[in-house]
This record gives C-alpha cells, structure tokens and sequence, in this order.
C-alpha cells in the first residue's frame, strides 16, 4: 500500500493542478491514504485481504495512466484531461467510471488468484472497499460540485450527473468480477469479456466528458481538490 500511495504522491506533485488526471488523482490519494489507515488500524477483519484487493485495485489505475497505451476506458480521460470545454467534475466522475466499472472486477479476480479463494471469500472486503469508493463519490461532489442555485442553470452537467450511477457500477464490478471467475478456465470467452467491459466502460466515459457550454456550468472558488474546507452538497 506505501508503495502504490507514493506513485500517486510523486504523480499528485507531477501534474499541473488542472489536469483532468490530476483532479481525479488528489481525491483517490485522499481516500486512498483513509484505506490504508483503518486497514492499519484494524476495522478490516481480513487486513491482509483487503490490503491485496487495495492494491490490486490501485495498481490498474496507475499502469493506464502511466501507460503508453491505456486500457479504452480510461482512454477518454486521458484525451480530454486539458479540453477546456470540460469541467473538473466531469473529469473526476469519468476517473471513478473507468476505476469502478473496469478496474475494480479485474482487481476483484487478481486478489483471487493471490490469495488463493474464491471472490464469495472476498465480499465483505469488496463492500467495504466499496465504502471508501463511496466516500470518494462524496468528497468529488462536495468539492467540485456548482452550488445548489448554480447547478439548476447548469442543466447539461445536472443530466450528466444524473446519468451515471456508483452503486449501480459497483453491483455491475461485482457482477463481472463473478463472471470473470467462472471464465477463468475458458481463456478465450473471459479475454472477450473483457474487451466488451472495456469498450462499454469507456463509452460512458467518453459521454460523462462531453464539453459544455461554459456558461452553463459555472463552478464555486475554493481549496484545491483534497484540501478539505466547506463544499456544496
């Protein structure tokens, strides 16, 4: 876990502040950190299991984006980090799509496989692995969110955020994880699954980060992402 915190610290220090990988990167190195501090302060019964779902999750994220050829559903972030038509909100949302509806049930099956179980043994794990997911989707929002009188104007950004689910791509993470296990032993059908996982993933990806007017979505002034102080909800 200190090992996959310090590549994304030394990428935090990297990017410009505005990048959209950057926006992303500030809050899951904050909800990252807040894992790996009840892992070690003992509120996961399974420490060493969680910590290799932990990991093994967070190490995807790092290969796409250090990558010179990223998975296709981080594809769309990486195109329009710097597109001046996208908002930071929409930057970090299509982070969390590609990191959940992908990444987290090819995690899912390599714990699986390093731990020696089945993905049942790992539920508890993935749920509350999938707690701190959704402290994420919370910190985003309260961070970069437009204020309430703000975001009725902002009527384009309102239909992308109401287009995209995080407990509805966590069930689906789970879902694939189970079907990607059962495959294991058909190489074939499991590497065409995740191809379609892959290309629908980012699909939604690249419609979370289609450009706005600017008009229309004014943000709020305040801390950088994962610098804390008051937000809107």
């Amino acid at each position: 876990m200190e090992a996959v915190l310090a590549r994304m610290s030394a990428l935090d220090e990297r990017l410009p502040p505005q990048d959209g990988v950057a926006v992303f990167n500030r809050v899951y190195l904050t909800v990252t950190r807040n894992l790996h501090r009840r892992i070690e302060s003992g509120e996961f019964p399974a420490p060493r299991a969680a910590q290799t779902l932990g990991v093994r999750f967070a190490q995807r994220y790092l290969a796409a984006v250090e990558s010179d050829r990223a998975p296709a559903c981080w594809r769309p972030l990486l195109q329009y980090r710097r597109h001046p038509g996208v908002r930071p909100l929409q930057h970090a949302l299509a982070g969390i799509n590609a990191h959940i509806g992908h990444d987290l049930a090819l995690a899912v099956v390599s714990a699986c496989r390093a731990l020696d179980c089945e993905p049942r043994a790992l539920e508890a794990d993935f749920d509350r692995v999938g707690d701190t997911l959704v402290a994420l989707e919370e910190q985003i929002r309260e961070e970069l969110m437009p204020g309430p009188d703000l975001l009725e104007i902002a009527d384009p950004l309102t239909h992308l955020l109401g287009s995209w689910s995080l407990e509805r791509a966590r069930g689906g993470a789970w879902a694939s994880a189970r079907l990607l296990w059962t495959l294991r032993r058909s190489p074939e059908l499991a590497g065409e699954f995740r191809e379609s996982l892959d290309a629908s993933v980012g699909l939604i990806g690249r419609c979370l980060l289609t450009p706005l007017p600017a008009a229309a979505v004014p943000c709020r002034t305040g801390p950088p992402v994962g610098a804390g102080g008051p937000g809107f909800r």
